[in-house]
């Protein structure tokens, strides 16, 4: 699919900058909780969490960014993390600890797969129906008869 305009293809690359780094951060913060590395096991501790479930949370968020991650998953991935960072904000909200860093993080995950998806989309639109059938990258191609 071609991006026809200069702005189209500098707000897909900020999409897919903004995405990679989200993606980089989430993937650093579930491989610690998998490997169980001790700041990862204290800090799930320190919010009221037992020691065991570490290595769950861990594959749970390491599960959702990569769904988040690959294009044909990005929906589901997207609606995965959401529900993920939002009980992780509820958690620090309980606790009373700052909770900026996961709303910063849900947010500029948010921004990223918009644009991206805003740009595919109206590339899509504006290129006919090769580019449509291009943009809908979870659907099958259909059998030529």
């Amino acid at each position: 699919m071609e991006i026809r305009d200069a702005t189209s293809k500098k707000m897909l690359w900020a999409g897919r900058i903004i995405s990679g780094l989200v993606v980089l951060f989430l993937l650093f913060d579930s491989i610690i909780k998998v490997m169980r590395l001790d700041p990862a096991v204290e800090g799930t501790v320190e919010f009221g969490y037992n020691e065991s479930v570490v290595f769950g949370i861990g594959l749970t968020l390491l599960v959702c960014t990569i769904l988040y991650a690959i294009p044909r998953t990005a929906i589901l991935g997207a609606i995965l993390l959401t529900g993920y960072l939002g009980g992780a904000t509820a958690t620090q909200v309980r606790v009373e600890d700052p909770w900026f860093l996961q709303t910063c993080s849900q947010t500029l995950g948010s921004v990223g797969f918009l644009v991206k998806r805003c740009v595919l989309y109206q590339s899509a639109v504006s290129g006919g129906p090769q580019a449509a059938r291009t943009l809908a990258l979870s659907s099958p191609k259909p059998a030529r008869p």
